[in-house]
């Protein structure tokens, strides 16, 4: 069995003393996509951010690669995961090929290393460089704008991917579209992936593993077909109104 990649040992976390979550015990294997879900409130996101130190835990200790997130620098451990929100938080005044060279140009990446890893980025999300480079956001539709976020996120090569909500502002047919084509992209190239979702179907195509969190706690933690047959009050709950 290998180490962990992210690790949640004993982890609360409170803000004015109201606990926010916790305790949280939880491991995530290298290569394992892992879906959160629950209900809103209940921890998902919070649980998320902890990983790549948005925020510090008030108590316990959340691992990556083996190592405290308190003992990593913030802006470097932010820089080795990929981050992908419901927004895409692209930057509008840069073209798509500069949003998705951002990170590997803050690493000092040289221009031409970029210039590649852009093109191949963008051919892998079906986004042609030639085509699409140029352009600016706002000149993209939403889920052209979520291909090229999934693209930046993917751009320095991080072995870990963090995505909130990604496919939330979607519509249903383009949904449907950008989960097949990132169960493909990931299956492939076997990040390690923590996914927060509402859609129970969505997990359940894209995860290997659920979490359900309850009152900020994960009350359960098991393969998609151990979710689907648990009679767990949380997750019965979640699948009665799915």
């Amino acid at each position: 069995m290998t180490d962990p990649a992210i690790e949640f040992s004993g982890v609360h976390y409170a803000i004015a003393g109201r606990r926010i979550v916790g305790p949280v015990n939880l491991a995530i294997h290298p290569g394992e996509v892992m879906a959160f879900v629950g209900e809103s409130g209940a921890g998902k996101t919070t649980s998320l951010r902890l990983i790549n130190r948005l925020i510090d835990p008030t108590s316990g200790v959340v691992r990556v690669d083996g190592r405290s997130t308190t003992e990593w620098d913030a802006v470097a451990l932010r820089r080795g995961i990929g981050y992908v929100i419901q927004d895409t938080g692209l930057l509008p005044h840069f073209s798509v090929a500069r949003n998705v060279g951002l990170v590997p140009e803050l690493e000092r990446w040289a221009p031409e290393r970029i210039g590649v890893r852009v093109n191949e980025l963008l051919g892998m999300v079906g986004l042609p460089a030639a085509e699409f480079g140029r352009r600016l956001p706002a000149e993209l539709s939403g889920g052209q704008r979520q291909r090229v976020g999934i693209a930046r996120a993917l751009a320095a090569d991080p072995p870990i991917l963090l995505c909130d909500e990604p496919f939330g502002a979607t519509d249903a047919r383009t949904r449907a579209a950008l989960q097949q084509e990132f169960r493909a992209l990931v299956r492939r190239l076997r990040k390690t992936v923590v996914f927060v979702t509402h859609d129970l179907r969505e997990a359940m195509l894209l995860a290997d593993r659920v979490t359900v969190f309850d009152a900020g706690v994960p009350a359960f933690v098991g393969s998609v077909p151990e979710f689907a047959a648990s009679d767990e009050p949380s997750v019965s709950a979640l699948r009665e109104f799915a």
